[in-house]
């Protein structure tokens, strides 16, 4: 075990044994989301109603068992055993994404329907458990390592950096690959992932079992503190903002920017400038904090689809410099908030003791914003008239109010709340512990 204070001076390549695995996280994140729809759709016919309410029913229940993840997270940091938790997790994620590439091979969903979508579901509720204990308990233990908001960032930055990794080697498997190349990717990766945790710095030390909470008490005791609440609220937020934009990037690519041939590339040169934002991003941290870094990354989000706004259609350059720009934000989405959120469970006096609690909450909300973003993005289109396969011509088509103009309005609403809520640190320790 390590304590706090000394975790400022752990070695890079420590940080990248602890962040290996979410390259892997990653790596499955990707096909669950994106590509499992289109895969289950075209090689059985599987109706895109039905195939949608059972992913709506995994997905509601994946969300809803992550506070109880949290706590068990706790539990096994408390006991030393978060590695051997992680690696449970991991067989079973491994075991439930195998069952979901192999189903459509082994089993005619025309002739038994029933039974298809029974294995489809108990598959999906398996791997989203997996991914969720993993994810949880991995978030945790970070949340244990740095001794300061520099020391924090630059942990998230490693298992961000190394997260997008995953995503980009995710996207290689699917193209050239298929179910077969996804499945040994996220295997190996996975592997890797797991004997590289070895290397990891250990989380720091647990008080004794007599300061801990515990039950019910543990659950709710981080939505009882209102700087919290105020954290998660802009988190959400900011969270739906960003995940719009990337529920309808293939539609701009396309009808939009007219250049789908392109979409891998776009894509590509957005993950990897998000993979270089990332440390330059910690380096800020040090002179201007996390929460102005933080807010900064937001307000150059929202400017970058300001431009993007005014792209007419063949501005492929253009876009490109959107794309550019806007993974670079990325990276302060991805590794100022968390590191924000381990700085704020010290604040309250829980470091050490209900990381588990806070980053259950957290991933449920993480969820939320992805299931909010599918909610209000698609439907939008929709009601604006909204044609898939028809160029978006004109100064304002539905494409751009829901790609840019909504998300944008959002995000500076977050900048905003944040700005107002956490711009003083005197008045948030206020409001960390309410009357």
């Amino acid at each position: 075990m390590i304590s706090r204070a000394a975790s400022v001076a752990i070695g890079g390549w420590r940080l990248g044994g602890y962040g290996a695995l979410q390259a892997a996280l990653n790596f499955v994140a990707l096909p669950l989301y994106v590509f499992l729809p289109a895969y289950y759709a075209a090689a059985q016919a599987v109706p895109l109603s039905l195939l949608g309410g059972v992913l709506l029913a995994s997905r509601l229940a994946d969300a809803a068992i992550d506070p109880a993840l949290g706590r068990l997270a706790d539990r096994m940091l408390d006991r030393g055993r978060a590695p051997a938790c992680i690696a449970v997790a991991g067989a079973a994620l491994l075991a439930g994404f195998s069952a979901l590439m192999a189903l459509p091979a082994l089993l005619d969903y025309s002739g038994h329907p029933v039974v298809f979508c029974a294995w489809l579901l108990a598959a999906l509720l398996l791997t989203y458990c997996g991914f969720s204990a993993a994810s949880v308990t991995h978030q945790a233990w970070g949340a244990t390592l740095g001794a300061d908001e520099t020391a924090r960032a630059r942990v998230f930055a490693w298992r961000e950096g190394l997260g997008l990794l995953g995503v980009l080697l995710a996207s290689a498997a699917a193209q050239w690959g298929g179910p077969l190349g996804l499945g040994l990717g996220f295997a190996a990766t996975l592997c890797v992932g797991l004997g590289l945790l070895r290397w990891a710095p250990p989380p720091a030390v647990r008080p004794s079992a007599a300061t801990r909470l515990g039950g019910l008490r543990a659950a709710v005791a981080p939505l009882r503190h209102q700087a919290f609440r105020r954290l998660l609220l802009v988190y959400t937020v900011n969270g739906v903002a960003a995940a719009m934009p990337a529920t309808l990037v293939l539609f701009f690519i396309r009808d939009r920017i007219g250049a789908p041939a392109l979409s891998a590339w776009f894509l590509a040169l957005y993950f990897a400038c998000a993979a270089l934002g990332a440390p330059l991003w910690v380096r800020a941290v040090g002179p201007l904090g996390a929460a102005r870094c933080w807010l900064a990354g937001m307000l150059a989000t929202v400017a970058t689809f300001g431009f993007a706004a005014l792209l007419r259609p063949g501005d492929a350059a253009g876009y490109a410099w959107v794309c550019a720009a806007s993974g670079l934000c990325l990276g302060a989405d991805l590794v100022l908030p968390p590191a924000l959120l381990s700085g704020l469970i010290g604040e309250l006096g829980h470091a050490g003791r209900l990381e588990g609690a806070y980053f259950g909450l957290w991933s449920l909300c993480a969820k939320l914003s992805l299931a909010l973003a599918a909610g209000i993005s698609l439907p939008l289109l929709g009601l604006l008239g909204y044609v898939p396969g028809q160029v978006a011509a004109g100064p304002l088509p539905p494409l751009v109010v829901a790609y840019c103009l909504v998300p944008s309005a959002l995000k500076a609403i977050a900048a905003l709340w944040f700005w107002r809520t956490w711009r003083r640190p005197a008045a948030r320790a206020a409001a960390a512990f309410p009357t």
